[in-house]
């Protein structure tokens, strides 16, 4: 069992790998690693990302075939399958690492917002089930009249999704609360920039090992 700090250390580094365009040699070496894992897996950390193309979660961490359990719905929102899932590698796979990663742009946010500013009757009801699980963490926004410019409210909306979806993966499983208190599970939530493929964690980061500063993340290893 990995323990979160260091499987966090790996996602780190691996983003700096992607950012950089160096690829670890054991990543790539993925003949050999399928047919290790035709017995078993133990992925060293769980991701609940978007569906986004633009955000695989095993590219941007450069992993490799059975290192990361990857969840991954339009808005990164959670819902009971969602929690299921991360229980069931949680508690099967004694993953202790929990990665909500939302991204920028991301048009389920974008949509959310528009929905509240213009609420439409022809949406449908699927779509509406994601918009409704995202609207309760942004329409503060909104309703704040904070004045802010398009870039700065989806950057915030984007961020208090996030932290929304982490926050209910903490409390809304007693599995879950039971393995972060006794197990050292540790549910964090990062952002990935489509810009620069930065990954920057901001919400829940263990006490002792702070983020670091995302233009120091993006410089090549060595530099």
């Amino acid at each position: 069992m990995i323990p979160a700090r260091e499987a966090l250390d790996r996602l780190r580094e691996g983003n700096r790998r992607f950012v950089a365009g160096r690829s670890s040699p054991d990543t790539l070496d993925r003949r050999n690693r399928r047919a290790e894992l035709t017995g078993g897996q133990e992925p060293f950390a769980i991701v609940l990302g978007c569906s986004d193309s633009r955000v695989p979660a095993e590219i941007v961490f450069d992993q490799g075939l059975g290192d990361l359990f990857v969840i991954r719905v339009a808005g990164n929102v959670v819902a009971s399958s969602q929690v299921g899932s991360v229980e069931f590698a949680a508690a099967r796979f004694h993953t202790r690492l929990v990665v909500v990663l939302g991204h920028s742009g991301c048009g389920a946010v974008d949509a959310t917002l528009e929905e509240l500013r213009r609420p439409t009757a022809s949406q449908s009801r699927h779509l509406r089930s994601i918009v409704d699980r995202i609207r309760p963490a942004v329409e503060s926004l909104l309703a704040d009249g904070l004045g802010l410019d398009p870039v700065s409210l989806e950057r915030l909306a984007v961020r208090a999704n996030v932290r929304a979806s982490a926050h209910q993966l903490r409390h809304g499983s007693e599995l879950l609360e039971r393995l972060i208190e006794e197990q050292g599970l540790v549910v964090v939530g990062a952002e990935y920039s489509l810009e620069t493929g930065v990954v920057e964690f901001f919400d829940g980061v263990p006490g002792g090992l702070p983020p670091p500063d995302p233009v120091s993340s993006a410089a090549p290893e060595g530099a």
